[in-house]
């Protein structure tokens, strides 16, 4: 039990060391007033969308039925070889235009009616490059089951530190 709880705090540190070298700039935009205010990027998922870490946990940890959900992590390849969600694959970075055409490839193998979750915490999620891109892609192709798992912090933050489980590689 130490030891796996050892392995789990070298392992957040391992992906918070990661995260805490990503630069973040925020969105800027000018109010009525002419300062500069933060701008929320607009969801394009409905709330009934959204998944929460707490709620995906379990459908990681049991076992794996009809109805479990293909988790894609969508964000940068170096941050998922660090560590990911267990069963999660990856396609390519959302944000990137060859790393969507990737994930396009991948997804035209796949029934629209998939079962999905999509993730990145690769950075605070309202200010993620990759989860917006990627969800009007699945939408676009026609997918009608999406669910966006949200991250507020990041991967590490939000997964890791929380002990839900995690491997490491491709």
């Amino acid at each position: 039990m130490v030891l796996q709880s050892k392995a789990r705090g070298v392992a957040a540190l391992f992906v918070l060391g990661i995260f805490a070298a990503m630069p973040l700039a925020p969105v800027l935009r000018s109010n009525q007033s002419g300062a500069a205010a933060q701008e929320k990027p607009s969801d394009p998922w409905t709330e009934a969308q959204v998944l929460h870490a707490v709620d995906l946990a379990p459908e990681v940890v049991g076992a794996k039925s009809a109805n479990s959900p293909t988790i894609i992590y969508v964000g940068f390849r170096t941050l998922f070889e660090g560590g990911h969600i267990p069963q999660a694959s990856f396609h390519g970075t959302a944000s990137k235009e060859e790393g969507l055409a990737e994930l396009k490839k991948w997804l035209a193998t796949l029934p629209r009616s998939t079962n999905l979750v999509i993730y990145c915490g690769c950075c605070p999620f309202d200010r993620c490059p990759n989860i917006r891109p990627a969800y009007a892609t699945l939408h676009e192709m026609g997918f009608t089951h999406v669910r966006v798992l949200v991250l507020p912090t990041s991967f590490a933050a939000d997964w890791v530190e929380k002990g839900y489980p995690m491997q490491r590689g491709l």
